[in-house]
């Protein structure tokens, strides 16, 4: 064994040589999911088909637990199973969608600068929402009511903004 040090965690211990297997709930484990999301990964081909025992458990090599890791931290950057599952069936192919991959981080970058951009928009609508709130508040007697959530429809006619703009698309 060997210790490496990994980006997010403080140390990580690597199997060197052997031919360590892992069944399906000691491979969430490690991976710090759990065995249904194993089985999902495996079901949508994420995760190549595992071995079976004599009695039917599943069987994963120990490199499967480096899978699961790298799609679990895909996933952290906005990319999806299917995408996911797309370049590593090509990779283990034989193929090289590094191209690809690097493709699709591009498009989840703009993906995450227009979701800011939108979220500043937001930010600027719910200030002016609550600096009009404040003066309703002020203007009302004590006990009287303000109508801050009735004034929205006004608010939103008035702004000509979108109830929220700030939603993900699917991916294809």
């Amino acid at each position: 064994m060997t210790l490496e040090c990994i980006p997010g965690l403080i140390l990580r211990m690597v199997q060197s040589g052997g031919s360590k297997t892992f069944r399906s709930g000691a491979l969430a484990k490690s991976a710090g999911v759990s065995p249904d999301t194993i089985r999902h990964y495996e079901r949508i081909g994420v995760l190549p088909r595992a071995s079976r025992t004599a009695s039917g458990y599943r069987v994963y090599p120990a490199i499967a637990v480096e899978r699961v890791l790298v799609v679990q931290r895909a996933l952290r950057i906005g990319f999806t199973l299917a995408e996911l599952g797309e370049v590593l069936k090509a990779r283990d192919a034989g193929g090289a969608p590094c191209r690809r991959v690097y493709q699709l981080a591009q498009e989840k970058l703009k993906g995450i600068e227009a979701d800011i951009e939108a979220l500043k928009a937001t930010q600027r609508y719910v200030k002016k929402v609550l600096s009009d709130w404040e003066e309703r508040i002020q203007r009302a007697g004590p006990g009287q009511k303000s109508h801050l959530l009735l004034s929205l429809t006004d608010a939103v006619k008035n702004l000509g903004s979108p109830a929220n703009r700030f939603r993900r698309r699917k991916g294809p």
